[in-house]
């Protein structure tokens, strides 16, 4: 495990907490060797993918029902104390690290599926479920959930930022496809909110609420999601590019044409180089597309097609196809392994990961304007992007004991969301607010908004135990 980074322009505020003796002898005895104290414990539950570096959680819950969560959150509330959900723990953004202090709710063991309506394309999960479990356990149903973020992470960790990744092009994000929820309330309340019908106008959407909340509102405890027909029909394809440019707008040319293209991704020479090195493949070191389609097998043809044509008409060349699962696999491990890959290109370093999303049509200008940019830091980096739904990231890999390039690489993030918001776009497209895009929420949304986001923590809130110091500061 790489050491965090210390420099301190990178620390949110950290003003953690004890755990009062009394709380801790009150979840001892209802919960006995589930909660742990231990410090190797606390560590592992007080890190996370992102550069913050902050003191771990007072003690750790192993939580294997909703009882136990709505237990241990009314007892936390009764002594005032900081509640901090962890899943996969696979978070880039600091979400789960204990800025307050607290008890951290491990729901890992959380994780079955609880039912699979194939006939409503339905499925009920625990939080702990990953998206890889919950596709191996409906595979003989011919259905599959297609939000794919790259890791795999759980799927109540995955409401609660509001995740989507490389197939959002087609089946959209988290917010499209969970329908309904069961939460844990500040007061530790068992509440539910949606239904499995596809739509529905009674009340308020709560369900909308909670997800990408982050679990500053509450502890999401059961997801209902959409899941699809497996595609009588896939096919995938990557394609190198001479640059970036041409890469990206032959994906604008895709896109504006309709082309119904599951998923379509950008790879950087950098993250082709690193991936290269790290997965012992032999890729060609230029901007890369890698690209899916789903349907009939007359569909998937028709598609590739047109966009095999729109590709050479932008210097696309070596394509490469594949139909069987393993092809597929061995073509996607390059965008999969490309965060690992680019870490361990660099030993020691860590990653500052940049999120933005803009209008398609915007999509150019921001991405090559930012590679310049990044290129004349002298910082190394990768580049990976959803860019069939105008999203991308950079990851500017720091040494974390080298003031001036973290200095270097914040900058370069700021200038980029500076730049995304200039085009109507976000900070966040997909990773969230967490810790370390704070400052620019205000920027995007306005201070009348996030007045109202701070008037619903409040509200259903009180006492601020539920991740605080997450979103906005307390």
């Amino acid at each position: 495990m790489n050491a965090p980074i210390s420099h301190a322009r990178l620390l949110p505020h950290v003003d953690q907490q004890e755990i009062p003796p009394a709380l801790l002898q009150a979840l001892q005895a209802r919960f006995g060797q589930r909660l742990s104290t231990a410090m190797a414990v606390r560590e592992q539950h007080g890190r996370d993918e992102s550069p913050f570096a902050v003191p771990p959680p007072g003690a750790v819950l192993f939580a294997e029902s909703t009882a136990d969560v709505s237990d241990a959150v009314a007892l936390c509330s009764q002594y005032r104390t900081p509640v901090i959900p962890y899943g996969a723990g696979s978070s880039i953004e600091g979400h789960l690290l204990a800025v307050r202090g607290g008890l951290s709710i491990d729901v890992n063991r959380m994780n079955r599926v609880l039912a699979v309506d194939a006939d409503d394309l339905t499925v009920t999960v625990q939080p702990g479920v990953t998206r890889k479990q919950l596709n191996e356990a409906i595979r003989d149903t011919g259905l599959f959930f297609p939000i794919d973020p790259g890791a795999d992470a759980s799927l109540g960790g995955m409401s609660a930022t509001r995740a989507s990744g490389t197939n959002a092009v087609r089946y959209g994000t988290m917010r499209e496809n969970v329908l309904a929820l069961q939460v844990v309330t500040a007061s530790g309340e068992v509440i539910r909110t949606g239904t499995r019908a596809k739509k529905s106008s009674a009340g308020y959407d709560l369900t909308r609420l909670f997800v990408g909340s982050e679990g500053t509102l509450g502890l999401i405890t059961e997801v209902t999601l959409r899941v699809y027909p497996l595609p009588e029909a896939i096919s995938a394809a990557v394609c190198s590019f001479p640059t970036i440019a041409d890469a990206v707008q032959a994906t604008i040319e895709t896109i504006q044409l309709g082309v119904p293209i599951a998923r379509v991704e950008l790879i950087d020479a950098n993250s082709v180089r690193m991936v290269n090195a790290h997965s012992k493949l032999a890729l060609r070191e230029e901007p890369m597309l890698l690209m899916e389609f789903h349907g009939s097998p007359a569909g998937v043809q028709e598609q590739a097609g047109t966009v095999q044509e729109i590709a050479a008409g932008h210097g696309g060349k070596a394509f490469e196809w594949a139909t069987t699962p393993e092809e597929r696999t061995r073509l996607w491990t390059a965008r999969h392994n490309a965060y690992f890959a680019a870490v361990q290109s660099r030993p020691g370093c860590r990653s500052i990961t940049t999120d933005t999303c803009v209008p398609i049509s915007r999509l150019a200008d921001c991405l090559l304007e930012s590679v310049a940019e990044a290129d004349a830091s002298g910082i190394p980096y990768f580049l990976v992007g959803h860019v069939g739904d105008g999203n991308f990231h950079f990851g500017y890999l720091v040494d974390p004991a080298n003031e001036r390039e973290c200095d270097r690489a914040e900058a370069l993030n700021e200038r980029l969301i500076a730049r995304a918001l200039a085009m109507e776009g976000t900070c966040t497209g997909e990773h969230g607010i967490g810790l370390h895009k704070m400052q620019f929420l205000e920027e995007e949304a306005g201070p009348g908004a996030v007045d109202m986001m701070r008037t619903i923590k409040r509200a259903l809130d009180p006492h601020n135990i539920l991740n605080p110091g997450k979103i906005f500061a307390d």
